[in-house]
């Protein structure tokens, strides 16, 4: 009796030890995603100059008529946006997409980086946490049951990487004047209704297709993301994008409530594993 006592108190001291730990690394997870959060705010505190539509004279056609129709004259130009959504994530593929409720609320700070924190399911499938970039570093972070870790990458070069090619491909939802030209950004015809905007930042280049109506509404958008979302796990460039749609005035931007993107865009093998429904867009910090 005694011997299987001192097992029962082992194991629980074990699992009272493991539980602290999971904890201790939950909150750290928590942390690191606020303090990147506050910190791409810095960038909303500068002053902002005002939209004027002859900073667009030059552009290709379909990247004026994106401006003109985005961004409306004299609106202050800000490049940090904060946004509260809801809709859907799936987990699988294209023929099983196991799509569950979700509720995320992100800041995008093009081309500094993003923060994105995410709820999604309910009972046994309940997962929380975040996906992020700044500087140097990337991560996605996922709980389940806010007490198991499932996910957890990021950390090397490859990740930072294809988390940038989000942050440009998002710009162009959330954040358009960080795609205005000049700093790191330049433009190029595709066809009559698309146009590419080049962002160079540090040592990556990405570039991102914007295809829009006869008014400049832009309705998809297209870039080569370096991703290993693909069936032999391994990092190449493969089309990642999104549609966009039912647009509102938030600040006197003209931005999509209505967002739907993934992997593959444009092929038989698009999954729109993302689908969301804006609630908000703010670009000025609450206090």
């Amino acid at each position: 009796m005694g011997i299987l006592a001192g097992i029962a108190w082992t194991a629980l001291a074990v699992g009272i030890a493991a539980a602290v730990a999971l904890s201790a690394l939950r909150v750290s997870d928590q942390r690191h995603a606020e303090t990147v959060w506050k910190a791409l705010w810095v960038e909303a505190k500068q002053d902002a100059a005002e939209f004027d539509p002859a900073i667009v004279d030059g552009l290709p056609e379909p990247a004026r008529r994106f401006f003109l129709y985005t961004i409306g004259e004299g609106v202050p130009l800000r490049t940090v946006a904060e946004i509260e959504m809801e809709g859907e994530i799936g987990l699988g593929d294209r023929f099983d997409p196991r799509y569950l409720a979700m509720r995320g609320h992100q800041v995008i700070a093009p081309p500094h980086g993003f923060v994105w924190k995410l709820e999604a399911g309910s009972g046994m499938m309940s997962m929380a946490g975040s996906d992020g970039f700044a500087g140097s570093r990337s991560w996605v972070r996922f709980w389940l049951l806010k007490f198991l870790p499932v996910v957890r990458k990021g950390g090397n070069p490859d990740h930072v990487r294809s988390a940038f090619g989000r942050v440009v491909a998002e710009s162009v939802f959330f954040a358009p004047a960080a795609l205005l030209p000049g700093k790191g950004v330049e433009w190029e015809a595709v066809s009559p209704d698309t146009a590419r905007a080049t962002v160079i930042y540090r040592d990556m280049v990405p570039s991102v297709a914007v295809s829009v109506d006869e008014e400049g509404r832009p309705h998809t958008v297209v870039i080569p993301r370096w991703s290993s979302a693909n069936f032999e796990k391994s990092y190449r460039v493969q089309p990642f994008g999104g549609r966009l749609s039912e647009f509102r005035s938030f600040e006197g931007y003209m931005l999509p409530t209505r967002i739907e993107g993934g992997n593959f865009i444009g092929t038989p093998d698009y999954f729109p594993f993302y689908r969301a429904h804006v609630l908000s867009i703010r670009f000025t910090e609450e206090s």
